[in-house]
């Protein structure tokens, strides 16, 4: 099970609404981030988010507005007496840019390397769940991810069926064990008495320009966290920037058939963001636009 926070959705600067672009990832006690833009430390007090169960962080891009609140963080942590590193994963130049920072023993620095972009091996894993890396187009001088956090399949029983079939106690754990177990003159096997869970999946845009890539590794996500810094009228100026508008985010949703899209990465020219909800949803209906403290659960 993944809960989600929106520690800060807004794009480039902060804004008396949003905040600079975080989100906290709850997995069984642990958090992740994604992004860790400016003032994200405060934002997790303000939204209930532990310092303390931070494992990992996840930087998009070198832009100062998604990396800048590793800062503060991790000298909050140092000052806590916070003795494991947070692992941080980040594009080419993460670990000079941290190196400035006095106490580097509170980061462990993971630089992604080409050959991990796309690839089937996870960058990180955490109880259960796998983090792959894709890139993502943000300008052609920009080093851009995408990240997909991935729940593995579990193998969950038929309780009244197998219960009916006459199996009880330690039977349970046996036949997980051998596969199978006889109960009287009964062989059970255990696809029998269970069924296979489906992982819950969450893919996160970064910024990036449309990318049928990511639709494609976003296939059947649970939710699909997306750039959408703009709306159709400004298509020159995301051109300019490889931003995407909020259609551009539905078209991905919908090529990749996900099940919810969030709207994220929300310019400061649109203090209400319902103009881009209903630009998003002429293309794919199930849309929501992020906001600061905003709380899903997977």
């Amino acid at each position: 099970m993944m809960d989600l926070v929106v520690l800060g959705c807004s794009a480039s600067t902060p804004t008396p609404q949003r905040s600079l672009p975080a989100i906290a990832v709850r997995i069984e006690g642990d958090v992740l981030l994604l992004d860790c833009g400016e003032g994200t430390q405060r934002q997790m007090m303000q939204h209930g988010v532990s310092y303390a169960q931070v494992k990992a962080v996840f930087i998009s891009h070198l832009h100062l507005d998604h990396f800048l609140g590793l800062f503060g963080l991790g000298e909050t942590l140092r000052l806590s007496g916070r003795a494991q590193a947070i692992e941080v994963f980040g594009p080419p130049g993460t670990a000079r840019f941290l190196s400035s920072f006095g106490p580097r023993e509170i980061f462990s620095v993971h630089e992604i390397k080409k050959e991990q972009l796309g690839a089937k091996q996870p960058l990180f894993t955490i109880n259960n769940h796998d983090v792959f890396v894709l890139s993502a187009p943000h300008g052609a001088r920009v080093n851009a991810y995408a990240f997909i956090i991935r729940e593995r399949e579990r193998r969950r029983f038929l309780e009244k069926k197998a219960k009916d079939l006459g199996l009880a106690g330690p039977m349970f754990n046996e036949i997980q064990h051998k596969g199978s177990i006889k109960v009287g003159k009964k062989t059970i096997k255990l696809e029998d008495v269970t069924y296979v869970q489906p992982g819950k999946v969450v893919a996160y845009s970064g910024d990036t320009s449309y990318s049928h890539e990511l639709a494609r590794a976003a296939k059947g996500a649970d939710l699909l966290i997306h750039d959408s810094t703009f709306d159709e009228t400004q298509r020159p100026l995301a051109d300019e920037k490889a931003h995407s508008t909020a259609a551009d985010a539905a078209r991905t949703a919908k090529e990749a058939k996900v099940k919810q899209l969030l709207l994220f990465h929300i310019s400061g020219r649109y203090r209400d963001p319902a103009p881009l909800v209903e630009e998003a949803k002429k293309i794919f209906p199930h849309v929501i636009a992020a906001e600061d403290g905003l709380k899903i659960s997977l």
